[in-house]
């Protein structure tokens, strides 16, 4: 049965059908959920699961930054975890309880304020605590592997568990967290550090992203997995793919390893995008590139 076609379950938050995710994401392109649900809290997220009919889909969206919407829309159930999620508190001296909805933004500037170091890589990571802890998100030489103690989440029965690092079976941009699971929040453990130094490796971390890649474009951020040895964007400039375009939709002439909606692009535009780099990537190198961008949906 389609989730069109069922009496949904009662929410404390907000449920809406038909909802536009174009608006949502960073490619502003891409097709409607079925079902969007903003829940007012875990208790109102673990009860709706446990309500819903197994056999719909459910997906977690954070800022939607990684991520390719298809134009043919997402069925079923789009979970975004919106303020309520959005917490960020310490624990202790090198540690903080963040919620699944909370920015990398916040995220680094709290451990800052905190004294706590080793978690400024996140301040170059535009998504969400859920994103970053469902794919492993990483930057700068740090992953979430790398400060993760554990992570709370809602399974798509609705149980809430809570998940130690050695669980989650992390790779590169990779974790084996269950189908249609929410992530609701994650503790992170860095170290003390001095509020000043911290900041100076914000600031140089700010800077060395505003000059090598196009941050105030409609972007979804790295496209394509590093390969073993070499960088994606390398490649991709090797095989002649620099300022490449599809429709409107174009390689980043700033940083290769970014695709760009010019404007209008369709979603279908932006991954036929991808595909043909990798496509020529494969011809000049050999190499086979992997997509780190989330495709979700199904083609119009």
């Amino acid at each position: 049965m389609s989730a069109a076609a069922l009496e949904m379950p009662r929410v404390r938050g907000r449920l809406t059908e038909q909802a536009p995710l174009a608006p949502l994401v960073w490619f502003k392109a891409g097709g409607v959920a079925q079902w969007l649900f903003e829940p007012k809290d875990v208790d109102d997220l673990s009860d709706f699961l446990e309500n819903l009919p197994a056999d719909v889909p459910v997906m977690g969206l954070g800022l939607g930054s990684n991520l390719i919407v298809r134009d043919g829309g997402v069925p079923g159930v789009v979970v975004r975890l919106g303020k309520p999620f959005a917490r960020v508190e310490r624990l202790d001296s090198t540690t903080l309880l963040c919620g699944g909805g909370a920015s990398g933004i916040l995220v680094s500037s709290t451990a800052r304020d905190a004294g706590i170091g080793g978690l400024e890589f996140l301040r170059s990571s535009p998504g969400t605590v859920g994103g970053f802890v469902r794919m492993n998100g990483g930057a700068y030489g740090r992953e979430v592997k790398d400060i993760l103690v554990e992570c709370e989440i809602v399974l798509r029965s609705g149980e809430r568990r809570t998940l130690a690092l050695h669980d989650l079976g992390y790779t590169y941009r990779h974790s084996e967290l269950p189908e249609g699971s929410v992530v609701v929040g994650a503790i992170f453990r860095g170290h003390a550090d001095a509020p000043e130094a911290i900041a100076r490796e914000m600031d140089r971390i700010a800077e060395e992203r505003e000059a090598s890649q196009p941050l105030r474009s409609r972007t979804g951020g790295s496209t394509f997995k590093n390969p073993p040895g070499t960088k994606a964007w390398k490649l991709i400039d090797e095989a002649g793919c620099r300022g490449l375009t599809v429709g409107d939709a174009q390689v980043s002439e700033k940083h290769c390893n970014f695709l760009l909606n010019l404007g209008k692009a369709s979603a279908a535009e932006i991954e036929a995008l991808g595909e043909e780099v990798r496509r020529r990537v494969l011809a000049h190198s050999g190499v086979t590139l992997e997509w780190e961008i989330q495709r979700v949906g199904v083609e119009k």
